[in-house]
């Protein structure tokens, strides 16, 4: 082990992590806002359990200063924790099943403020929860990344694909994105996955579009993480991304949470995440496979070194949509549909890495074969078939429309 990792090791527990209790709130309509103060970001489980109905969030490497046990109104009848070795247990008690978020860190500046909103659902029988997907849109700011025909810039084809899929997450019931860059901001790599464990995600997609010496070179690849790289392509990825690394580290504040130590610490839940993080890739590669419009670079997996892709337990892949040196790789990443395309095989293997492995307490628990899409102004149904890679037929005669024009607000079924 390097002395920065040793050092990154000891800091775990050097520093004290206290866990106390600030406040619950009514945000109206319906949501609650529990939440708690800690020293720095944490390592946070949550999970929702029923008979009788609660949600547990459990703190890794925190120690609990004070006893919390405050009761409250309908729907939460008390919010009390327990310390159980290094671990916090904070515990949720519910008269009813509720609609809940994964709790989010923010950092405030004396502290970080861990937050549990839930929410009244009269229809839920038992507590439930939105997958939470960190999309990251590579580069940003003063890092325009590879630049293509007629100054074509990788960081604008990035957030251009990363606000489809977006859009399509947004409007699917059971799914949550959220964007690490939602505009053309400068992140260092720390931020990218730092923020996804801030917001709670259950996975991370980092969109990238990359660029080659050779203009003959193209095709859409997925990357995961690795020591060792596992094409000449990936090694000069690598090497391009640890020229920013050791200053990213040094960035690293005392608040926030160590994941080069983490991996230290938690060796088995890495091994998972790995394992996790090539089901993922493989099912995003399927569906760009499935892409008349996209040609594949590498037909498997590959390796890279990519820092943005270390968090020890969220499954993360990287997605290289094309080299937009290449001018037919170009042509199709400048045009909207090209993206589309792009976006759509990015969500359908999400959905059927879900599939495989089905996440507690969210709506692919218990498949049901469909998802539900919410028509926004301006929908149309071919467009709405494309980015969900089914026919206008197959909208239709699931949902019974008989050729009814739709309108916003109204709910369908996609068999995907």
């Amino acid at each position: 082990m390097n002395r920065l990792a040793i050092l990154g090791f000891l800091s775990l527990f050097i520093s004290g992590n206290d866990v106390f209790f600030d406040e619950i709130q009514d945000m109206g309509n319906n949501e609650i806002s529990i939440n708690f103060n800690v020293d720095k970001v944490s390592l946070v489980r949550s999970y929702s359990l029923e008979d009788p109905s609660r949600i547990v969030m459990e703190v890794n490497q925190s120690s609990l200063p004070t006893e919390i046990n405050v009761p409250y109104n309908y729907p939460i009848k008390k919010v009390r924790a327990s310390q159980d070795g290094s671990l916090t247990r904070i515990v949720v008690d519910l008269y009813e099943s509720v609609h809940w978020q994964n709790p989010t860190q923010t950092i405030n500046t004396e502290n970080i403020k861990l937050e549990l909103k839930v929410k009244r659902n009269k229809n839920l029988n038992k507590s439930i929860r939105d997958i939470v997907v960190a999309i990251d849109a590579g580069h940003g700011g003063k890092y325009p990344g590879a630049v293509g025909p007629n100054n074509i810039l990788e960081k604008d084809v990035t957030l251009l694909i990363a606000k489809e899929l977006e859009r399509t997450l947004r409007d699917t019931y059971g799914y949550r994105p959220v964007m690490i860059r939602d505009g053309d901001e400068t992140l260092d790599l720390n931020n990218r996955y730092l923020d996804a464990r801030k917001y709670g995600a259950d996975i991370f997609v980092s969109i990238h579009a990359d660029g080659f010496r050779l203009s003959s070179v193209k095709g859409a690849s997925v990357f995961i993480w690795s020591d060792e790289a596992s094409s000449t392509v990936a090694r000069n990825l690598s090497k391009k991304q640890r020229q920013r690394i050791q200053a990213d580290i040094k960035n690293l504040k005392p608040v926030d949470f160590d994941e080069d130590a983490a991996r230290q610490t938690y060796p088995e839940m890495y091994k998972k995440k790995i394992s996790e993080s090539k089901i993922l890739g493989t099912k995003i590669l399927d569906q760009l496979k499935r892409d008349p419009f996209t040609k594949i670079h590498k037909k498997n997996v590959e390796y890279a070194d990519f820092r943005v892709l270390k968090s020890i337990d969220i499954p993360s892949v990287l997605v290289e949509s094309g080299f937009i040196t290449n001018p037919e790789d170009a042509q199709r990443l400048k045009g909207k549909p090209g993206r589309r395309m792009i976006a759509r095989s990015v969500f359908l293997g999400i959905h059927n890495y879900f599939k495989d492995k089905p996440k507690a307490n969210t709506f692919m628990s218990i498949d049901p074969g469909y998802v539900t899409y919410k028509i926004q102004k301006g929908d149309v149904l071919s467009e709405i078939a494309i980015r969900f890679g089914v026919t206008v037929e197959e909208i239709n005669t699931e949902n019974k429309l008989n050729n009814k024009p739709i309108y916003p607000g109204q709910l369908i079924k996609i068999n995907i």
